[in-house]
């Protein structure tokens, strides 16, 4: 394509943008025809992305060619249209990646701004295949950029116009694979370092309607990833997860006791609408953990690979210890308040641990998990769940990967027999798997109570 640049240079910054989309969909087109395995977009190609669709100049004599606002505007929806007019799903995703895939030059920035503009306007419109590129390329960059996209969503929609929460909220329906993504980039934006780092309200209204409506939301990327051991330390974890327990147990820490960030105002309803919001939403974790050994069984790792990694837990566990330190400097609430919210912290970090470990999410011994959880003050939920039978599963309980059918010899859960004797709290009399179909008569959930409304 690099012989077209002498034909692009006349042109205004928006026809010479419109003919390079143009030309790029029958490049693209042709590169997948060809059946070239990986196809691959030649350099030339992407110099002319960079100079007539992200303006970055050819050298640092040529002018830099810039659009209006209005121009802008047309080139998105032009855009728009260019993908939900490809039918082919290989063509749409080589070419996103062609236009966005950061390189590691001045241009990124200029892919960031437009990308975060593209995505935008497509949550607006209901452009669902360009929500699917985007979910792909939030799998496949470096999660300091997969935040910065969350963050201009949340911005559109959850600040500039509080009004148009329910235009991000059909994300859901529109893609789950873009929904399941943005929910582990913004659950990696906000992790309560600091004010400013609290998810607002709405953001966290919203997350909780989807996950109950459909609780299987959070697992998408995982059932729809190949499986590997490990993720790539810069990329966003395979599930939010992780992400969405550690809001639930710092929640009482932040919007409990600071002042900026209590909601309406710190009005009482408000700030109880807000806690039981972090209640629905700490159950609706518990409930998609429970969900987790048929789905592992099914694909023949339960035992063998975690969702919730001992590096995050470890993380969690020496922030919530950070916090508790400072939190009584910074404290709006009376000390018997105090105590109850650091209570509530540690009781929904104890069901956590209990409930991920009981159905295969996180693979570690009960000596790691009291290593870890060391400096945190006593709570009687957490000790118990510390000091209860040993729950690690390793490798000596299953064959080796290949040796599994994914479809096969798989029963559920309440059949497996090496997950009976593994009750959280107290030995069970009988491997039967009668007696626990769907885990309702595990002791951590009749015999301690949950600090919030079960659900009906």
């Amino acid at each position: 394509m690099g012989d077209i640049r002498q034909s692009l240079l006349p042109r205004d910054v928006l026809s010479a943008a419109k003919e390079l989309l143009y030309h790029l969909d029958i490049y693209i087109s042709n590169l997948v025809q060809s059946g070239r395995q990986p196809p691959q977009v030649d350099t030339k190609t992407l110099e002319l992305v960079e100079e007539f669709i992200m303006h970055a100049p050819k050298d640092r004599s040529a002018l830099t060619r810039r659009m209006s606002a209005l121009q802008e505007l047309q080139l998105l929806e032009i855009m728009c249209s260019c993908f939900q007019e490809q039918s082919r799903d290989s063509v749409r995703q080589l070419m996103f990646s062609t236009l966005f895939s950061l390189q590691g030059n001045q241009a990124d920035e200029s892919r960031m701004a437009l990308l975060g503009k593209l995505v935008s306007m497509a949550v607006a419109v209901g452009r669902a295949p360009i929500l699917e590129c985007a979910a792909t390329w939030l799998q496949r960059t470096h999660r300091a950029y997969c935040v910065r996209l969350a963050q201009v969503l949340v911005d559109d929609y959850c600040g500039m116009m509080p009004g148009s929460v329910p235009t991000l909220q059909n994300i859901h329906s529109a893609s789950p694979r873009f929904c399941c993504q943005f929910i582990t980039a913004v659950t990696t934006l906000y992790d309560f370092s600091s004010e400013e780092l609290i998810p607002p309200a709405e953001l966290l209204q919203m997350i909780v309607s989807w996950i109950e409506d459909d609780p299987r939301l959070v697992l998408v990327t995982f059932l729809n990833t190949p499986l590997s051991g490990s993720q790539p330390i810069s990329s966003l974890d395979v599930t939010p997860l992780g992400g969405l327990a550690r809001w639930c147990v710092k929640a009482p820490l932040g919007y409990g006791r600071d002042t900026k960030q209590a909601p309406a105002n710190g009005s009482p309803e408000g700030e109880q609408q807000v806690a039981g919001l972090f209640s629905a939403l700490h159950l609706s974790v518990l409930q998609v953990f429970m969900l987790l050994p048929n789905i592992l069984n099914e694909k023949g790792i339960f035992g063998r690979l975690a969702l919730l990694q001992m590096d995050s837990v470890a993380s969690l566990t020496s922030d919530l210890s950070r916090q508790l330190d400072q939190a009584d400097k910074h404290a709006r609430a009376s000390a018997a308040d105090a105590h109850a919210l650091t209570q509530l912290a540690l009781d929904r970090l104890a069901q956590a641990l209990q409930v991920a470990m009981a159905n295969g999410a996180l693979l570690c011994s009960r000596e790691d998990l009291r290593a870890i959880c060391a400096r945190l003050p006593h709570n009687n939920l957490l000790q118990l769940v510390l000091s209860g039978p040993v729950m690690y599963y390793n490798n000596i309980h299953t064959p080796p990967p290949l040796a599994f059918s994914p479809h096969a010899s798989h029963p559920p859960m309440a059949a497996h027999p090496m997950h009976a004797p593994h009750t959280p709290l107290a030995p069970h009399p009988s491997p039967h798997p009668a007696s626990h179909p769907q885990y309702s008569a595990q002791p951590f959930v009749t015999g301690i109570p949950f600090p919030f409304r079960p659900a009906h």
